[in-house]
């Protein structure tokens, strides 16, 4: 169907596809999950990392799919990388023993986390 194709030619895995999974790189693996997540359009989208996959080609084409599903779905990210948040939020929520602070302001939410790495 539509999701096996979509899959099959975003990863780039060629033969590999058809392989078991368990035989894949962790970077085939990458690309592989990667894949399916841009063939299914979600509404939020919940990120743990945003991890680069492959050459810079590779990387290119997943931010590009990631930006074209940004523009119709929510986005919740987890990082602890101050130049992904920028690049990907709006406003800003730091964690800090169990308590939940929220922040329009992304930068004021990066520096209450830098704060907090200092202490």
């Amino acid at each position: 169907g539509y999701v096996t194709s979509y899959v099959e030619d975003f990863s780039e895995l060629g033969d590999y596809f058809d392989m078991p999974v368990e035989t894949y790189s962790s970077g085939m693996a990458a690309r592989l999950a990667f894949g399916l997540s841009m063939a299914i359009h979600f509404q939020c989208y919940l990120v743990d990392e945003l991890t680069s996959v492959g050459d810079a080609w590779f990387r290119e084409k997943c931010e590009k799919a990631f930006a074209d599903r940004r523009e119709n779905s929510g986005l919740v990210m987890v990082s602890h990388s101050a130049a992904t948040i920028r690049a990907y939020c709006d406003m800003g929520i730091v964690l800090r023993d169990g308590r939940m602070t929220v922040y329009e302001d992304l930068e004021q939410a990066i520096a209450d986390y830098s704060e907090g790495l200092k202490m």
